[in-house]
C-alpha cells in the first residue's frame, strides 16, 4: 500500500524525515517511537519550531543533526531534510557539536510546578533548593526558572514550550516517590545530597540550635526523648530525629545505592 507520507506529497508543502531518540519518543504518538516519519510544512520554518509543532519541548532537546550536520535551533528547513532530534546529555560531553541548551547547571536548583508538592518535599530532604508554591501560574514559574537560573520540574509539557525556558524536565513518573528517583537520576544528583539541611515547608536552611534555646516549645515527650534539634533560619520550625528520620533515613539510602 502507498504510503501518504512519502508517495503523495502535496505540491505546495514540504516535506522533511524525523528521527527521535532515547526518551523524546515519551512525547510522541506511539506509532512514532523509535522511527522515522515524514513531517509536512510550508515556507522555510525553523527546525525549533517544528520540532515543537511534533509535541517536543525544546527544552528536552540537546542536539539536532539535519543531514548528519550539527545545527542550532534557528536553522531553517527547506524540504527534503533528514532531521535526528537527541534528548538532554546530562552526563555526556557531545564534544563540537552545536549544544543548544546552556550547558548543565551543575549547582541544580529548581522550580516546581503546582503539582508536585511532596516532590518538592523530597528533594528539600536532600538539601536541593526548591522552589514551590501551590499558587503559581506558569508565567511565574518561568520567570523564577529565568532570573533564579532554575531547571523547571513539571507534569505540563506546554510550559516547557516556552520560548524563554532553557533547562526544564517533564516527569514521566506519576508518584512522588518515583519521580524523586526520575529526578535523580535525570540530573545525576546521587553526589550532590546533603540530607536534612533544608526546611521541608520553606526551604530555608537549617541550623543546630542548642535544646535550652527552643525547649518552651517542645511538647514535653519530645522535651524528655531528644536532645538534638535542627531549626529553620528563615520560619523558624523546628526539627528533630523522630521516627520519621529513620524512614526517611531509608529512602536516602536507597537513593544511594547502584542503580
Amino acid at each position: 500500500m502507498a504510503n501518504p507520507m512519502t508517495d503523495q506529497h502535496p505540491p505546495d508543502r514540504h516535506w522533511a524525515t524525523f528521527r527521535f531518540y532515547e526518551e523524546l519518543n515519551d512525547f510522541l504518538p506511539r506509532h512514532r517511537h523509535k522511527s522515522a516519519f515524514d513531517y509536512p510544512f510550508k515556507g522555510t520554518p525553523a527546525v525549533k519550531d517544528i520540532i515543537q509543532a511534533i509535541g517536543v519541548p525544546h527544552s528536552e532537546v540537546d542536539l539536532i543533526l539535519v543531514d548528519d550536520r550539527s545545527v542550532d535551533f534557528s536553522h531553517q528547513l527547506k524540504g527534503g531534510e533528514r532531521v535526528a532530534v537527541y534528548p538532554v546529555f546530562e552526563r555526556l560531553d557531545i564534544g563540537p557539536v552545536n549544544r543548544l541548551r546552556p550547558r548543565p547547571l551543575r549547582d541544580p536548583r529548581f522550580v516546581l510546578d503546582v503539582h508536585l508538592g511532596t516532590l518538592a518535599r523530597y528533594l528539600r530532604l536532600l538539601g536541593f533548593d526548591c522552589r514551590y508554591r501551590n499558587d503559581y501560574d506558569d508565567p511565574t514559574i518561568v520567570a523564577i526558572a529565568v532570573a533564579e537560573r532554575r531547571i523547571i520540574l513539571t507534569r505540563d509539557i506546554g510550559i516547557l514550550k516556552h520560548s524563554a525556558v532553557t533547562h526544564g524536565h517533564w516527569l514521566r513518573a506519576t508518584q512522588p516517590r518515583q519521580q524523586l528517583f526520575e529526578v535523580v537520576r535525570a540530573f545525576d544528583l546521587k553526589d550532590r545530597f546533603a540530607p536534612f539541611s533544608r526546611c521541608l515547608v520553606c526551604n530555608g536552611l537549617l541550623e543546630a540550635v542548642a535544646k535550652e534555646q527552643v525547649q518552651e516549645r517542645l511538647p514535653p515527650r519530645v522535651r524528655r526523648s531528644f536532645e538534638t534539634f535542627l531549626r529553620c533560619r528563615d520560619c523558624d520550625k523546628l526539627y528533630w530525629t523522630g521516627s520519621h528520620y529513620h524512614r526517611l533515613r531509608e529512602l536516602v539510602a536507597a537513593l544511594e545505592a547502584p542503580l
